[in-house]
């Protein structure tokens, strides 16, 4: 049985439209595939409950057609491999990874791999970006059971449309609030017709603090508490398809965390929230024959209401905070390695929550 998304269900957060799907997919060309690997019985030690996420920038090479990126660590205890890269040169070169803490490296290897069955040229000189959340709550992650086959399976999946929501890919063991967790997308389309649109990997947040549109639906829902609290990550990923040059990005990539903090993180100590944007407005070859080439850019230093990158900010914004409830929403009870277990949300109870508080409005997409 599919789930009803938080839209569907009469939640309403923020003021922009969504689009069409109300996924990253929404940004034409993005693409995006899920690997999900569940083995061994609920209960054993063994169990593994993990996955990769793959999402591309466009339907080309990215390695070849490069697009404008920009990075932001909001709190810096986890990892994203090819941040340095990217900050410097404010370029994205590669598929964006997700996976779980101990698979990153596993997961870098494969990718590189994967590049090089398809352009040995660019292998040689691209360096992927892979991030990751700990799943070992629920996954036997010392038993790396990640393949360079789970990964390009995730690779090979990418594609546009709506994308699996919960359970999937990189979210397989994750936790949200508590509750259990994954990946949630939405999108926002600004009213100068840009979209913007976030894919979040959730694995962080105490139950108390947990916020929908704004209501403490944590605070009302005590029960289906795991036996130990995990304080997490999460990776948020953001794509729009207005042309915003590198420091624009960076800045983009900010307002992810902005929407984290809107469901309740405070980005503890011991997590880890990674942002990356990038824009799809502008290709950028490997080489050019006379050293540069033309690009598009949205005007700074404007500070009218209603200028592309207030809306852009606030689609960040609020496409993110949906991506959480999404992810919410999605995710189902799982149990894992030594019967611990991640109860899902249950959303008809968060619903009479925001029902009572006045904010759940008529269902629809």
């Amino acid at each position: 049985m599919t789930t009803p998304r938080a839209r569907e269900t009469g939640v309403r957060i923020g003021r922009l439209p969504a689009g069409p799907l109300n996924a990253i997919t929404d940004v034409a060309g993005v693409r995006v595939g899920h690997a999900t690997v569940i083995r061994e019985a609920d209960g054993s030690p063994h169990a593994v409950r993990t996955g990769v996420t793959a999402i591309l920038p466009h339907e080309a090479d990215p390695w070849r057609d490069r697009v404008y990126a920009g990075a932001h660590v909001l709190n810096g205890y986890g990892e994203m491999i090819g941040i340095n890269q990217l900050r410097e040169w404010g370029v994205l070169m590669s598929p964006i990874l997700l996976t779980s803490s101990l698979a990153i490296g596993r997961v870098y290897d494969a990718t590189v791999r994967w590049i090089s069955r398809r352009d040995v040229e660019a292998a040689e000189e691209v360096m992927p970006v892979v991030s990751e959340c700990d799943d070992s709550f629920l996954n036997d992650a010392l038993s790396f059971p990640l393949s360079d086959t789970d990964v390009a399976d995730a690779l090979d999946a990418a594609v546009g449309g709506p994308v699996p929501e919960g359970n999937v890919g990189a979210g397989a063991g994750m936790q949200c609030f508590d509750f259990k967790g994954g990946i949630g997308t939405a999108s926002r389309v600004t009213p100068g017709g840009h979209t913007v649109g976030s894919l979040v990997l959730t694995n962080f947040g105490d139950r108390a603090d947990l916020r929908i549109d704004g209501v403490a639906v944590g605070e009302a829902i005590t029960d289906l508490m795991p036996l130990t609290h995990s304080e997490g990550s999460c990776v948020v990923v953001l794509a729009t398809d207005a042309p915003l040059l590198p420091h624009q990005l960076r800045r983009l990539a900010v307002r992810g965390g902005m929407g984290l903090a809107r469901t309740g993180s405070y980005a503890s100590n011991g997590s880890g929230e990674q942002m990356i944007a990038f824009a799809t407005a502008n290709r950028l070859p490997v080489r050019a024959e006379a050293g540069d080439v033309a690009v598009r850019a949205v005007l700074d230093g404007s500070w009218d209401p209603g200028t592309p990158l207030h809306d852009l900010f606030a689609g960040a914004v609020e496409s993110t905070e949906e991506a959480v409830v999404n992810a919410l929403f999605a995710a189902g009870t799982m149990v894992g390695r030594d019967g611990n277990t991640l109860f899902e949300l249950p959303v008809q109870r968060a619903l009479d929550v925001l029902d009572a508080a006045g904010r759940l409005g008529p269902p629809g997409d």
